[in-house]
């Protein structure tokens, strides 16, 4: 990318701000808001909880579309003309679109909202992807569901901010408030849900798509996945699924509307329990995560 800014962290140009984007703004946001990019949903709603009445959003991966597959349409990479910044946050479509998507519009600034996050591995399940050694080739796979960790939404807003307080001095404090009360709301959300799920510390639940890592570890549960990097179990595979679903106890097999669910299916057959729809992506980021939050106390209290 030798013509995109990339920024991390909260580490940015001034100069850059000033002359790249200031007059550009003018002429392309013609209700006077700063325009920014994000890729998926949950995104929109930390960078519009900041932003306030001043940041109008676009998002490239819509309802119902998997960021693990999705393409950009034709009209969104026109569209990325309009904005001043793109935040990306790690997921798989941004592998092979961001050099095009920074290419796209040279004057953008591109913000790595995980350049300050040390991800984890993926999980994986004992007999997928290891060898006798012990190396679990699953685990080289790093979990992009950064913002399913209240506590990493934290850091990722304070990058948010200070983004949009460069790109805007002019309401720098007002985005400083919004900053502030967005974490206040956050370490409230983060003090119920521990409260929530406090007695069931160090049990598992059962996924089709393990995107709930971050969560788990936020809060000492175990998460255990059906699929891992797009690959569904083997025979053997949900054999050993079923029998540690059974010994756990396990009645639910949680699934996301972007995944298949036939194998989560048929586990929650043959454990006699049920199939329950959860969404990593849903745009209200704050009341899906005590949706979850209950969904998993509910379901781990039994």
């Amino acid at each position: 990318m030798k013509r995109s800014k990339w920024i991390t962290g909260i580490v940015m140009s001034c100069v850059l701000v000033m002359s790249a984007c200031g007059p550009k703004l003018a002429e392309t946001n013609t209700d006077g808001r700063l325009m920014v990019t994000v890729s998926i949903l949950p995104q929109q709603y930390f960078v519009e909880r900041i932003g306030g009445k001043y940041v109008a959003v676009n998002v490239m991966v819509a309802p119902g579309d998997s960021p693990h597959t999705y393409e950009p349409k034709p009209e969104q990479m026109t569209a990325l003309s309009h904005s001043a910044a793109y935040f990306s946050i790690g997921v798989e479509f941004e592998e092979a679109w961001l050099d095009k998507i920074a290419a796209a519009n040279p004057e953008m600034v591109m913000v790595d909202l995980i350049a300050n996050i040390e991800r984890m591995p993926m999980d994986s399940h004992e007999e997928r992807g290891e060898d006798e050694e012990g190396d679990a080739h699953a685990g080289e796979i790093l979990d992009p569901h950064v913002w399913t960790s209240p506590q990493l939404v934290k850091t990722m807003s304070r990058t948010i901010y200070e983004t949009l307080a460069e790109l805007d001095p002019r309401n720098k404090e007002e985005y400083k408030a919004n900053l502030d009360g967005f974490i206040a709301e956050i370490e409230t959300l983060e003090g119920d849900i521990a409260n929530s799920l406090a007695a069931n510390e160090g049990k598992k639940f059962f996924v089709y798509h393990p995107s709930w890592g971050y969560f788990a570890r936020d809060f000492d549960l175990e998460q255990v996945p059906i699929e891992i990097g797009g690959t569904e179990p083997s025979a053997s595979e949900m054999v050993a699924l079923i029998d540690e679903a059974k010994a756990a106890g396990a009645k639910v097999i949680f699934v996301q509307p972007e995944f298949s669910t036939r194998s989560a299916e048929t586990i929650a057959s043959e454990i006699g329990g049920s199939v329950v729809l959860i969404s990593p992506l849903d745009p209200d980021w704050m009341n899906n995560m005590r949706k979850v939050a209950a969904a998993f106390s509910n379901v781990l209290g039994q």
